[in-house]
């Protein structure tokens, strides 16, 4: 995988998905054409059935000639093919102690053969138990083989021959003001994300024309997401990508990133509220950085002290308005007069709005103010 992405580089692993998906794609295809799913299955067991056929008819097997030995061709490979039924149902541990009963059966029937040579029976007679033996013995080898077998554990076996499918891959799309945002980053250096993190060719345009604007202000936040990216492509732990898959060129980039994560089956990574609501709506999965951030801020409890810098007015006459370190705003009654001040609040309520959490105060009557306060407070 590619490490090295200047400003518009980029890398792929493939044009258009990722490579499980495609080879995900292949096995689709392959298990269809022994299922009975597609045309090519019908007509691979009606060649084998022919083949056999005219392959007895010409051989003449067992001194039969004509459509005797035709009729013994076909019912040979009718029972092959019902037997290829029966097995497609055992689990690869059922057939894999069935092989191995077999061969213990076998193996078991050559030695008592052996001992039935020497004996001082009759030929037809050495011949009956020698052929009852074998029958018995490979019959008795296949039972318990498969019953056994059954019951092996798929941890023991490797996971290309336990039947078990791989685990797809957990692809998750970046949306470009969750790049330019940045704090995905620090996320991922966290070790909070595993999966392949994929960015869309169309993101990564969009990225790349607010980096090349006019304005300042949007050119440092095109910049700031570019810088982002190729820190993220640097961390050993995460799988980057960027994907160049063909959608339609109209439409908006948010249309076009619900309808690629709808074909790929992948989550969205987002801080965009519109964004977030319309892609829950029709099923996705988001990641939402925005309340990830609220969800760690620290928990807050009525009655609990707390000391903050009242910065400016608040919409009722006598509130005051702070923030704390995690940007919570923090609305104290009776603190407007404060303005640029430090004062001790107890909570009185915590509400959680879209935006965030919001935490009530009023004034702790306990605690003594600054006297600068307290002058300020009683001129008024």
């Amino acid at each position: 995988m590619s490490r090295t992405v200047p400003e518009a580089q980029h890398f792929s692993h493939s044009p258009g998905l990722p490579s499980s998906a495609s080879s995900s794609e292949e096995r689709e295809e392959s298990s269809a054409l022994f299922s009975g799913k597609s045309p090519e299955f019908w007509l691979i067991r009606a060649s084998i059935v022919v083949a056999a056929t005219a392959v007895c008819y010409k051989l003449v097997p067992f001194g039969l000639r004509g459509i005797a030995a035709a009729g013994v061709g076909f019912f040979l490979a009718l029972a092959v093919l019902l037997a290829e039924l029966r097995l497609r149902e055992v689990a690869i541990g059922g057939l894999l102690g069935g092989a191995l009963g077999i061969a213990w059966g076998l193996f078991s029937a050559l030695i008592v053969t052996l001992i039935i040579s020497h004996s001082s029976q009759s030929d037809p007679t050495k011949s009956f138990l020698e052929y009852a033996a074998l029958c018995a013995f490979a019959y008795l080898g296949l039972a318990l083989g498969s019953q056994k077998g059954g019951t092996l554990n798929s941890a023991y076996l490797p996971r290309s021959l336990s039947g078990e499918s791989a685990t797809p891959e957990s692809i998750k799309l970046l949306d470009t003001s969750v790049l330019i945002d940045g704090r995905i980053a620090d996320v991922c250096e966290a070790h909070f994300l595993d999966g392949v993190l994929a960015v869309p060719q169309f993101v990564l345009h969009e990225l790349q024309l607010v980096a090349d604007s006019s304005d300042a202000l949007k050119r440092q936040r095109g910049r700031r997401g570019l810088e982002v990216l190729q820190r993220m492509q640097k961390m050993p732990q995460v799988d980057v990508r960027v994907l160049n898959r063909d959608l339609p060129s109209s439409g908006e980039v948010d249309h076009k990133l619900i309808e690629l994560a709808h074909q790929l089956g992948a989550k969205i990574i987002t801080n965009d509220f519109n964004l977030n609501k319309v892609a829950t709506v029709q099923g996705l999965s988001v990641l939402n950085v925005n309340q990830l951030a609220n969800a760690l801020k620290p928990v807050v409890l009525p009655g609990e002290p707390m000391r903050v810098l009242i910065l400016r007015e608040g919409k009722e006459p006598t509130q005051g308005v702070a923030y704390l370190d995690d940007g919570t705003m923090v609305v104290v009654d009776g603190a407007r007069r404060f303005i640029n001040k430090s004062v001790d609040i107890l909570v009185t309520s915590v509400h959680q709005t879209t935006a965030g959490k919001m935490i009530f105060g009023r004034l702790d009557e306990r605690s003594d103010q600054p006297a600068s306060v307290s002058r300020q407070a009683a001129a008024g």
